[in-house]
């Protein structure tokens, strides 16, 4: 049951209410006392006439953001989440809903005052290339694109297109265009993506986009936005060794705030406007109902996802393979409480759309193609040795004062240098380039060269203690203060004590190679020259290791 209650959690589209900070300290805005997530309106009623509406509210939301809640906070309650599931693999929604005044855009984008007001979506774009950053380190590669649509009169525009700048009417613009395809889903014609690789590239597009929206003034709002706004993140991840790719999308959205005609005196050009934003958020309205009825009644009930530009872009944010975030903006003021008490009801109505969101991985044919070749050209390579025919490399590698099966000083050099571009390749299929075929002298070189390595570092560390050691020392004598004898003894004894290990070790070592006999081929204890060592743990006391490389190589 709780497993059940959890799922049905996150399925649900979380509502979070945010109240505009208002200079009017007199509202019928408050919180409620017991749960703290909910908010009562009561409207006072006049003594004059007979009022038998109702005048007592009590609205549930997922979070409440109060005036004095600021923007970090803003997004680290909505923002953050949502940025989270996108870089998990799911798609994403964050979109604002209210009157016109109320802080929508405010919240979306933020103020070009203060670096403090910046809103959701500067902030998802720093945090987003930052976590990119840190994954890439551990392997993981991404790619990221940005889109910025505008939906203004129920016509779709490309806010990032370069033609916006040069033409002056919308009519001169190529509008944006939807198809769909024959499993439903939408694709949009002139609309651009644009590749970025940096915060700064996409802040870069983001105010391109806002100096390209249509904004005009009216009595509610000078700076009223008359157009709905869909910022959209495209990300692609791939593992490393992994065949998949996964592909998420951010879609952050700015709604176009309802507005009265009766109050904002709206005429010409914005009253036309109004008629359409209206109309927008109505059918908006017409699919939140259609998918409460569908979950309600458990039928296949029609959702009108066509009748508009803006409801057929959010298809997937309700209702479908997304996890929505919806910010329900209000203004406390007197004179906007009927509008605010709207805006929570609509918010009611959305809370209880339910999403199945899923991880979106699919295969990717470039990958599987590497993955393949990469296993042909190793099993090639292996039935070629097994066939013998690099065999007949072992005579063309002896030289003059050389071992037998020695190779030249220059194939050295190349293995060596192929041997460090496969040990820094992180990818799983990284193939390690023999620089010709493979033979056996071959095989023994890279053994070498490898066991090199590996010996290499406990001697760089131990020399890199007694350079601490000997660094302590003498910042100790600059600072006026002699190392302690009891120091200088107690480092004598362990050096001492590593020296008796050591020739222990080489005793036993003695010991082993005369009980295998004299006759034994030398080729047999040598790898290119170098005597084998059969005691395994000499590597495991780095004292002792150097001690027993100093006796046996002076």
């Amino acid at each position: 049951m709780a497993e059940s209650k959890e799922e049905d959690a996150d399925s649900g589209i979380k509502v979070y209410l945010r109240i505009r900070p208002s200079a009017n300290p007199k509202s019928y805005f408050q919180r409620d006392d017991i749960e703290e997530n909910s908010i009562l309106v009561k409207v006072p009623k006049s003594e004059d006439i007979v009022n038998n509406s109702r005048s007592g509210y009590s609205f549930a939301f997922s979070g409440i953001l109060d005036a004095k809640v600021s923007q970090r906070d803003v997004f680290r309650t909505v923002g953050k989440p949502a940025l989270q599931n996108a870089l998990a693999g799911y798609n994403s929604t964050i979109f604002a809903y209210g009157s016109t005044g109320s802080g929508k855009t405010f919240t979306i984008t933020g103020g070009p005052e203060r670096y403090d007001d910046r809103g959701i979506i500067p902030r998802s774009i720093a945090h987003l290339f930052k976590a990119m950053k840190s994954e890439e380190e551990k392997g993981t590669s991404y790619s990221c694109f940005i889109s910025y649509l505008e939906i203004y009169n129920q016509s779709g525009y490309d806010l990032l297109m370069e033609s916006n700048h040069n033409n002056s009417a919308f009519d001169e613009v190529p509008k944006v265009t939807m198809l769909e395809d024959e499993d439903g889903n939408f694709h949009f014609k002139n609309l651009s993506m644009h590749a970025v690789s940096s915060s700064d590239d996409a802040l870069n597009l983001l105010f391109l986009g806002d100096t390209n929206r249509a904004i005009a003034a009216t009595e509610m709002n000078q700076n009223s936005t008359r157009s709905h706004c869909i910022f959209t993140i495209v990300l692609e991840k791939r593992q490393p060794g992994a065949d998949t790719v996964t592909q998420s999308k951010l879609n952050i959205v700015d709604l176009a705030g309802s507005e009265r005609v009766g109050r904002t005196s709206s005429a010409g050009q914005t009253l036309r406007e109004a008629k359409y934003i209206n109309s927008s958020l109505f059918f908006l309205e017409m699919v939140i109902v259609a998918l409460h009825e569908k979950e309600k009644k458990k039928k296949n009930t029609h959702v009108p996802y066509r009748n508009s530009m803006m409801t057929s872009v959010l298809r997937d944010s309700l209702g479908g393979n997304c996890k929505t975030i919806m910010i329900a903006a209000i203004s406390p003021e007197p004179n906007q409480t009927d509008e605010s008490i709207s805006t929570c009801h609509f918010a009611q109505r959305v809370a209880l759309v339910k999403n199945s969101a899923s991880v979106n991985e699919e295969v990717e044919p470039g990958l599987v193609i590497q993955r393949l070749r990469a296993e042909v050209r190793r099993l090639r390579e292996e039935v070629e040795f097994l066939r013998g025919k690099n065999n007949d490399d072992d005579s063309s590698c002896e030289g003059d004062d050389s071992l037998p099966g020695k190779l030249p000083q220059h194939q050295m050099d190349e293995l060596s240098e192929s041997i460090q571009q496969y040990v820094q390749d992180r990818d799983e299929y990284s193939h390690l380039d023999f620089r010709g075929g493979i033979s056996l002298p071959k095989i023994r070189a890279v053994c070498s060269i490898f066991k090199e390595m590996l010996l290499h570092k406990p001697k760089e560390r131990s020399v890199i203690d007694d350079d601490r050691s000997s660094s302590d020392e003498d910042s100790s004598e600059e600072d006026g203060r002699m190392p302690s004898a009891q120091h200088g003894a107690q480092n004598h004894s362990e050096k001492k004590r590593g020296r008796q290990k050591a020739k222990k070790l080489q005793q036993r070592n003695d010991a082993v190679a005369r009980q295998k006999g004299s006759g034994m081929d030398s080729e047999m204890n040598c790898v290119c020259g170098v005597p084998i060592c059969r005691e395994n743990r000499v590597l495991d006391d780095p004292n002792v290791a150097f001690s027993w490389f100093k006796d046996r190589y002076p």
